[in-house]
């Protein structure tokens, strides 16, 4: 089955068998057998109708029974360096994912945030993401899998803000995957398109718009799955990928921003904006921001995690402000500009 939808965003939204799409083409999962569902929806019910924001391919219907929607793109070009803010229980990044990180003795077997969407000025050779994650393993050959929100211009072709997926299980140094771009994520949604539109952002003193992750591990398969909203899940990644996620549950939990970019620690410095491109903004909002952060352990209820820290490997540049005190639910703010008369 191959249905072509045109969006008016420009993106070619192609619809394609769900056991054609590119997951079964890395060897560990030749004889994999699809999960179309977690086995415990934790929404108890599982009968109230997927919430998730709208995308804007779906003004055209949505994909055939049995397939999935596939953007059409230009391949991708995978980066080296980033730098990074807003992070639980982590530490320095010189890759696209991490390069250390200090496990404190939780295993989480789930991750969640609300986090502000926002479509920060980024420059050709740069990208700006927003996301929650789940990592384990050593200092450079770590395991990581993470989604958000992204702008990507030398990845997707514009500066639009996406929703993305990614994975690596060796710290990104031969192994990396965007969305549906290499084999690994197996998506089972017919109605939202990885590295599609997010539809609307938030406008600074207006509309203020969030997007929902909660990745978790199926505690009987040991996939790891990702929901996007509220019960609209895009699919998983399935445990014969990994080593230490299969194990058992991962060492760190993580939310934040990340910028990438060739002039990271050189003058002039890159341009390219974290978060809405303000620094943390507790007070009105107007920052990259994290709420409703959670974990899962080792039980099937969603808590506060214990253990809170932050980092930022470019302060001047890029900050992040954890505020928790007086308040019912402590929330995440980062962000900045890059060069600025602080961050020349």
């Amino acid at each position: 089955i191959n249905v072509l939808k045109q969006s008016e965003d420009g993106d070619v939204i192609e619809c394609i068998a769900v056991q054609k799409q590119p997951a079964f083409d890395h060897p560990a999962l030749r004889n994999h057998t699809i999960q179309l569902a977690p086995t415990h929806d934790y929404h108890q019910s599982g009968k109230r109708r997927p919430l998730a924001p709208p995308q804007p391919w779906r003004k055209s219907g949505s994909c055939p029974h049995g397939t999935i929607p596939l953007r059409r793109r230009r391949p991708p070009k995978m980066s080296t360096e980033s730098t990074s803010a807003g992070q639980l229980l982590l530490e320095e990044s010189p890759n696209y994912m991490r390069k250390n990180r200090s496990a404190a003795g939780y295993i989480y077997s789930g991750v969640k945030g609300d986090i502000k969407v926002w479509n920060p000025n980024v420059e050709d050779d740069d990208y700006s993401v927003s996301h929650v994650g789940l990592t384990s393993g050593g200092r450079h050959d770590f395991e990581n899998i993470r989604s958000g929100w992204m702008v990507n211009p030398k990845f997707y072709g514009d500066r639009v803000t996406r929703l993305f997926v990614y994975w690596t299980v060796d710290g990104s140094n031969q192994t990396g995957c965007f969305d549906l771009s290499c084999p690994g994520f197996v998506q089972t949604s017919k109605e939202i398109a990885l590295g599609a539109a997010i539809n609307p952002i938030t406008l600074p003193g207006d509309l203020t718009s969030e997007i929902t992750i909660y990745i978790s591990r199926d505690a009987v398969t040991g996939n790891w799955w990702v929901e996007y909203g509220q019960g609209a899940y895009l699919g998983y990644w399935p445990r014969e990928l990994f080593g230490l996620l299969a194990a058992g549950g991962a060492e760190t939990a993580e939310w934040g921003g990340e910028v990438y970019s060739p002039k990271l620690g050189q003058r002039p410095h890159t341009t390219t904006a974290m978060g809405s491109g303000r620094p943390p903004d507790p007070v009105w909002g107007s920052s990259g921001s994290v709420k409703r952060i959670r974990v899962l352990e080792n039980s099937a209820e969603l808590r506060f995690p214990e253990y809170v820290s932050t980092y930022t490997d470019e302060f001047n540049c890029y900050d992040v402000e954890y505020w928790s005190d007086y308040m019912p639910d402590p929330e995440f703010y980062y962000g900045g500009p890059g060069r600025s008369y602080k961050c020349p």
